[in-house]
């Protein structure tokens, strides 16, 4: 692998003398259903890119992005830039500019510069931990089925996730390794299970689906493929002492669900093996 090569990569971003660097790649056939918005694309490209540095503690600094399309409507590259600023504000960060390019299918790439100087990597987590998610999960699956529905204004107003920036800072000081959900719950845990050489032992119940996968999941089968399996959630999954988490949960700004224990021995759901099944780029 690569990240066996790059010394400062294998986690959600690179981190350099404090610098924090990520970078995105977008494209509309597997990124952005049918309906979904210029602007909606710009917020969830930068968005992205804004949930790695989330996920390493850090504080979010500028981003830009390159816009690729067939043709370019102003009107669309306006709506694009809205989206991008208008997530950015929500983290405190500034969205500078860009590029634009022709290409055969809209494609956006963004990039994003924060700083920390205590980066969570995801490689800390010890056996007696507690793992915890933030937010709730399954919003982007909700949201593509939504959008398969042509209930489009809906699946936008779904697809427009909080980074959590602010929750990754408030948690740095006391989580032993993190990571976001962009790869599914269940893949981000196998993830931090090879990345900290441990495993997991949690309980489905204990996952706190957003009420919008009730909405049009079929069954308690898509119920749980929606919020574990298909990805793009950009919550936060970490690994903390519970009584760590306690003292600083009245300051996170957002809520934190603990969903199992970390243990020397597999991933499991329930006792049984969770499949290393998740988003596919």
């Amino acid at each position: 692998m690569l990240a066996d090569e790059l010394s400062s990569a294998g986690d959600d971003a690179a981190v350099i003398d404090g610098l924090v660097v990520t970078t995105d790649m977008l494209h509309e056939r597997t990124d952005f259903p049918p309906g979904t918005t210029r602007y909606t694309a710009g917020w969830r490209t930068i968005g992205a890119s804004l949930s790695d540095v989330a996920a390493m503690g850090g504080a979010a600094t500028a981003a830009v992005a390159a816009y690729g399309a067939p043709t370019f409507d102003p009107a669309e590259i306006r709506a694009f830039v809205d989206g991008a600023s208008d997530v950015c504000d929500l983290t405190g960060a500034e969205y500078v500019g860009g590029d634009l390019d022709n290409h055969d299918e809209f494609t956006v790439a963004g990039t994003v510069v924060g700083r920390t100087d205590d980066p969570v990597y995801r490689s800390g987590a010890s056996p007696g931990e507690a793992v915890y998610v933030t937010g709730t999960l399954g919003r982007t699956g909700a949201a593509v089925r939504e959008f398969e529905r042509g209930n489009a204004e809906r699946g936008n107003d779904l697809f427009q996730f909080e980074p959590r920036v602010a929750a990754g800072q408030q948690l740095a000081p006391v989580a032993t390794a993190m990571m976001d959900s962009s790869d599914g719950l269940a893949r981000s845990l196998h993830q931090l299970a090879a990345a900290s050489d441990c495993g997991f032992r949690i309980e489905w119940s204990r996952l706190p689906v957003d009420p919008s996968v009730d909405a049009v999941a079929a069954d308690e089968t898509e119920r749980r493929d929606l919020s574990a399996y298909f990805g793009e959630d950009f919550e936060l999954v970490f690994t903390a002492s519970p009584t760590a988490v306690d003292e600083v949960r009245d300051a996170v700004d957002v809520s934190l669900t603990r969903i199992g224990t970390v243990t020397d021995g597999e991933v499991l759901a329930d006792g049984e093996s969770l499949p290393d099944r998740g988003y596919t780029h």
